[in-house]
């Protein structure tokens, strides 16, 4: 019985504690999904399904702003082009640095912002290589094959809320263990 009653009521305090982080996290997805910028060497690329409507022959613009940049209207700008479930726009050229996008519809309703850094172009090297002789041993030609691990890995909104669902779990149960040690026995 008194089982019973510890895990009904470490149970509600789980439940209590997850449900604020459960909506904080649905809250963050819904923001960032209405535009998504992507970049391959110098070209920057935008791409939305809010605006869906045209006007004058127009979905709406987008616009990439740099750092010294404030409003769309002084960024290089780029029409929107595509159908009603997906329109996008790309800049070419772009230099290396971080940027701002801001998409605006025809309608004048922002679908977004989100900021892009667009990294350096590597171009191959080429480098002489030493021939091996029966005397000599040679060296691997790759090296190490070391990477970033999980460093680089971008985790979604779940994986963010499952664990906020387990900290408050382990906060929970240790408030309860606290208090409990904190009362008399009685018998």
């Amino acid at each position: 019985m008194r089982m019973t009653q510890m895990l009904v009521r470490s149970g509600l305090t789980v439940a209590a504690a997850a449900l604020p982080l459960t909506l904080t996290a649905t809250e963050a997805v819904a923001v960032n999904t209405a535009i998504n910028v992507t970049t391959s060497g110098t070209t920057v690329q935008v791409t939305t399904s809010d605006c869906a409507t045209r006007s004058n022959g127009s979905m709406g613009n987008a616009s990439l702003l740099s750092s010294g940049q404030a409003n769309f209207a002084q960024g290089r700008q780029a029409t929107l082009s595509g159908t009603s479930t997906s329109q996008a726009a790309a800049w070419s050229n772009v230099t290396t640095g971080t940027y701002t996008v801001i998409v605006v519809c025809a309608d004048g309703t922002t679908a977004g912002t989100q900021s892009v850094t667009v990294s350096p172009v590597s171009s191959p090297t080429i480098s002489a290589t030493a021939t091996a002789t029966a005397t000599s041993s040679a060296s691997p030609s790759r090296g190490v094959m070391g990477g970033m691990g999980g460093g680089t890995k971008d985790y979604g909104a779940a994986t963010y809320a499952a664990g906020g669902v387990l900290v408050a779990a382990g906060v929970g149960a240790t408030v309860w263990v606290l208090r409990r040690r904190a009362k008399p026995h009685r018998l």
